[in-house]
């Protein structure tokens, strides 16, 4: 059963949005939607959070604020959260394989989004400041700019409802913040026209976690899907393009605010059970 707690209507909202490149190579990104009163603290944060990156220092830091009208705001419930224990990364690339497959993608579309983010999605194998766009049907790659990708922009947790929705994943053992922001950016990919799947793993060398999504399957959490100290990762969005053109949907990912004000189930932690051959 989702939780709906309860929160105050924002009157004043500002989009903190932070990039840090290091040699012009992305090496981390943040932002929040917050009330005017937080824009000065969260900025601090998010460029100290720039400064400390696992990828090493940035040479160049860039974080901007700007309004929002309330009036735009999408409002939504985060997906319900599904976490799986490998035993192994190849077990874990299968494990999204199938849960790709389970989401609705053939087998061949699955294993191509699993190979681009293991061998870096950008051009030399770099890894992309934005997400991949692949059509859910042919696997062609959608997106415009093949380093930029498509960055999705302008959504949060509702900033009072933050300590209850943090306590409620610590409580399941996913209190680590990238659970949480994954969680976010995750539910508002899901929310967009044409979304069939995502598939997530982070470039952080320290961080091996990932995940597949899916508006019928929700979030479902993968332990292991690369290797400590593998710098590759990145995102892979399906697209149904029976139901929206690649501009509204980029339009949408970039630009529509999204805050989430209720909680979906978190179900414990299970060990994946790989299918029968």
């Amino acid at each position: 059963m989702a939780m709906i707690i309860s929160c105050p209507m924002m009157t004043s909202l500002y989009s903190v949005r932070m990039r840090a490149s290091c040699h012009d190579q992305h090496i981390s990104g943040a932002e929040r939607l917050v009330p005017v009163h937080a824009v000065a603290e969260t900025t601090a944060a998010l460029i100290e959070r720039a400064l400390s990156a696992p990828l090493g220092p940035p040479d160049k830091v860039h974080c901007n604020s700007e309004q929002i009208d309330p009036a735009t705001v999408h409002w939504a419930k985060l997906p319900d959260v599904y976490s799986y224990q490998v035993e192994s990364v190849q077990d874990g690339r299968l494990a999204a394989t199938q849960l790709l497959i389970g989401a609705g993608l053939s087998a061949d579309r699955a294993a191509l989004a699993v190979a681009t983010l293991a061998e870096g999605a950008g051009p030399d194998g770099v890894v992309m400041r934005g997400a991949v766009l692949m059509d859910a049907v042919t696997g062609e790659r959608l997106e415009h700019d093949l380093v930029r990708g498509v960055r999705v922009s302008r959504m949060d947790l509702l900033s009072t409802c933050r300590p209850d929705v943090e306590a409620l994943l610590a409580a399941a053992g996913l209190g680590h913040h990238r659970v949480l922001e994954a969680l976010i950016l995750s539910g508002k990919v899901l929310q967009a026209p044409g979304i069939v799947a995502e598939l997530c793993w982070s470039d952080a060398p320290d961080y091996v976690t990932g995940y597949v999504a899916a508006p019928r399957c929700g979030y479902q959490r993968i332990s292991q899907l690369k290797t400590a100290g593998d710098k590759r990762g990145g995102r892979v969005f399906f697209v149904d393009r029976t139901k929206v053109t690649v501009s509204a949907l980029v339009d949408y990912l970039e630009r529509q605010p999204v805050l989430f004000d209720t909680v979906g189930t978190i179900a414990p932690l299970k060990k994946w059970e790989l299918p029968d051959a």
